[in-house]
């Protein structure tokens, strides 16, 4: 046993979320999604495909779950499409009986499997009927109510087969992603290079704000009526990289870098655990940051049983001289790779952004802990691409070594956070069971432990980190 470790009973396995994998677009009265819609826009998508088929994993449940099993995972975190369980997505909409039993079915299937299921409710995958409705997050009222109609849909379907319940999976993406950039779906953004409607210095921090107070309806709801019964925990999904200042002798520096992580992380992560958004945030953006009711507040501080957290790699972050712009969502700084003394933060991976760096990871958790004082995390994501990946041939691809190594850092990192720092950390899912739909970016990009033949029989092949994952946790997790 080294020096460091994981507690009894952590809980570990893989994550994936419904569009990405699950293909069956139009099966079993599902209706379209944004992301359905946005992959049908020419240029949208890196190399012009879409999740229509993706792992075909409606189909191959049963796969997924031997899958699992040869892994030794002990949990798996799937999401739910909502538009599969109320196609029209509206509180007044018919529910979809088969939507609902397909997923009934898989978490008793996990259960039979000795995996303990962990769902999220959304990934993004709004129903388009919202969308088209009303503008989705952007309809503050329609958007809470609805959503927490679809959340008591899932919480009666589910009762207590299912102990872990996740709301929002990184509404982060989905607010700057979606409605200041529009790389993701709905694609809204000021640029009318890429859209034709959009205002990307107000509509992310509306649709942000939409998905706090929605977050605290759907937590409400479940401690409210389900709780007690069906004993189980609910949190919220955030994600963020560590940042490490460009020069650590600048204070400006110092400073951007943790302006950096309120932006990202506690533009979330305050409201919910102190009830109000960072002055950071505050003093950039004044009055288009939406303001919080006091039954706001009372519905979203305290609303998370544990933090589900999301990382994946960090930065060297430098401050600017200049005034921030309308559109600027990082708190007016530069994101960087390499420092003033030229160190390189992380080695290249398939992904732009993705450069790993795993003492960033106990840094962040720790921070993260001494700021909410203490919270019971859940990691729901960690993992990597693998640089050139899709162009190996199989026998190499399958010889993942890159990510192996990765998730021993990564591993090593946590169990450093709890055993030295004192980090309360309970599980961690790695990112992804399979290779899938890397939203934007297509099917270019691979995270997956599983290699799947997309082109051929969608057969699965499991890479060698699929079977060093659960060595490596067998190294950390405490037997007694």
């Amino acid at each position: 046993m080294p020096e460091s470790y994981l507690p009894k009973g952590f809980l570990w396995g893989f994550a994936t979320a419904s569009y990405q994998i699950e293909g069956a677009p139009h099966e079993d009265g599902r209706a379209d999604s944004i992301w359905d819609v946005h992959c049908r826009i020419p240029g949208k998508i890196a190399d012009g495909s879409s999740g229509d088929v993706a792992c075909d994993s409606y189909h191959r449940t049963a796969e997924d779950i031997a899958l699992l099993k040869q892994c030794g995972a002990k949990a798996y975190r799937f999401s739910l499409s909502w538009s599969r369980m109320i196609p029209l997505g509206g509180r007044n909409d018919p529910v979809n009986e088969k939507g609902i039993q397909h997923y009934v079915k898989f978490v008793d299937d996990l259960h039979a499997a000795g995996i303990e299921p962990m769902i999220t409710l959304f990934h993004w995958d709004l129903p388009d009927g919202l969308q088209k409705r009303y503008g989705g997050m952007l309809n503050k009222d329609e958007f809470v109510k609805d959503f927490e109609n679809y959340a008591r849909v899932c919480f009666m379907a589910f009762g207590a087969k299912v102990k872990y319940w996740i709301t929002f999976n990184e509404p982060w993406c989905s607010s700057i992603l979606g409605f200041s950039t529009g790389l993701f779906a709905p694609g809204r953004t000021s640029d009318r290079s890429k859209s034709a409607e959009g205002d990307s210095s107000t509509e992310p921090w509306i649709a942000g704000h939409s998905f706090l107070i929605a977050h605290g309806a759907a937590v409400k709801a479940y401690r409210d009526d389900f709780k007690a019964k069906d004993g189980g925990q609910i949190g919220i999904t955030l994600n963020g990289d560590w940042t490490e200042p460009w020069d650590p002798n600048d204070p400006a520096d110092v400073e951007a870098a943790t302006r950096k992580l309120e932006f990202a992380i506690s533009w979330f992560g305050d409201p919910i655990y102190f009830g109000k958004y960072p002055d950071s945030m505050r003093k950039q953006l004044g009055n288009r940051l939406p303001e919080f009711t006091p039954e706001e507040i009372a519905l979203v501080k305290g609303s998370n049983d544990f933090y589900g957290m999301n990382h994946y790699c960090a930065n060297y972050i430098k401050h600017k001289e200049t005034e921030p712009e309308p559109n600027d969502f990082v708190g007016n700084l530069e994101i960087l790779m390499v420092n003033k003394a030229g160190d390189i933060i992380g080695p290249e991976t398939q992904s732009l952004w993705l450069r790993p760096y795993p003492l960033g990871f106990r840094k962040l958790i720790k921070w993260l802990s001494d700021r909410y004082g203490g919270p019971t995390f859940y990691v729901t994501e960690n993992g990597t691409s693998l640089k050139g990946e899709n162009d190996l041939p199989l026998d190499q691809l399958l010889e993942d070594d890159f990510r192996c190594e990765y998730f021993r850092g990564y591993i090593g990192a946590l169990a450093d956070a709890h055993a030295i720092d004192g980090v309360d950390v309970r599980g961690y899912m790695a990112w992804s069971l399979l290779d899938n739909f890397e939203w934007a970016e297509g099917y270019e990009t691979r995270f997956g432990v599983t290699f799947v033949d997309y082109a051929g029989d969608q057969k699965r092949y499991p890479k060698k980190s699929a079977k060093v994952i659960g060595s490596i946790f067998d190294q950390y997790i405490k037997k007694e």
